[in-house]
């Protein structure tokens, strides 16, 4: 670590002892390879934590203060960490422990499905946004399929036009690939019959799950609600409030490091102040 003063969004010793083993390995794996023509200089903690720091305040890469590594640097580091599935590692690393910690089986059974639109920045190209005719939203449409503690367990970033059920299909195809323990999963209405018979395929039971028409106004609908919190926790990084990255590929690690944040957090029972506590 540098002198410099630290920003709410740095990584505490506790939560770098989490991550530094799987990047360090990363960065010997490559110098081994010969990879990169030079040794490398910058400190992985304070690449990650400019990483972070985008992250949370949702700044453009050129932007990223001077006390921190050049932001060409830090952006090479994340297009390399999400090219290479760095990102997922870590996020699949940390749920097993969350999970363990809370006293649960490390391979999940039970999931939450749901999909979120979001507009898009002017840097994103057309053919990778499209219009969510629901919810009159031009942009991307983010598809997430958490366990029952609301972690996530699989990301898909698409165009804002293509449909649940195709969202569907892809996370209930990804999240069995990493944990073939899955057995149940909820969705609201928006995932028709095809992911139901798709899930059945899998050996997967997809319950829809539907908000009671007598109730009006808010309610809590029966285990969606994780999911929803999730979402709610992704809103607190504002680089996630609309979508300013080029390559869908970018915009499901940016929601991956949004996780990693908060699962290093429950890991080391800390918290990131907020205006609220001020």
């Amino acid at each position: 670590m540098t002198d410099r003063r630290t920003y709410p969004s740095d990584l505490s010793d506790a939560r770098w002892a989490l991550i530094e083993p799987r990047l360090t390995a990363w960065r010997q794996a490559r110098t081994d390879a010969g990879v990169g023509g030079r040794t490398a200089t910058h400190d992985l903690r304070e690449i990650f934590n400019a990483i972070l720091y985008v992250n949370r305040t949702g700044i453009p890469w050129r932007y990223l203060p001077h006390d921190l590594p050049p932001w060409a640097t830090v952006y090479g580091y994340y297009t390399a960490w999400t090219s290479e599935g760095i990102f997922a590692e870590l996020n699949y690393q940390l749920t097993g422990l969350v999970r363990d910690k809370t006293g649960r089986q490390i391979g999940p059974t039970a999931s939450i499905m749901d999909s979120q639109s979001v507009k898009t920045s002017t840097n994103v190209p057309a053919a990778t946004q499209g219009t969510d005719a629901g919810k009159k939203i031009v942009g991307r449409k983010r598809g997430i399929i958490t366990d029952t503690l609301g972690l996530i367990l699989a990301i898909i970033v698409t165009a804002a036009s293509v449909s649940d059920n195709v969202i569907g299909i892809d996370l209930l195809d990804r999240a069995t690939a990493t944990y073939p323990t899955l057995t149940k999963t909820w969705v609201d209405a928006g995932f028709k019959s095809t992911v139901v018979e798709h899930g059945a395929h899998l050996g997967i039971d997809v319950e829809i799950v539907t908000k009671d028409p007598q109730v009006k106004g808010f309610s809590v609908v029966k285990w969606r609600w994780a999911v929803e919190r999730t979402l709610g926790w992704l809103m607190q990084h504002r680089r996630l409030v609309r979508d300013y990255e080029a390559r869908p590929d970018n915009s499901a690690s940016m929601i991956t490091i949004a996780m990693i944040d908060n699962l290093a957090k429950r890991l080391t029972s800390e918290t990131t102040p907020t205006w609220r506590g001020t």
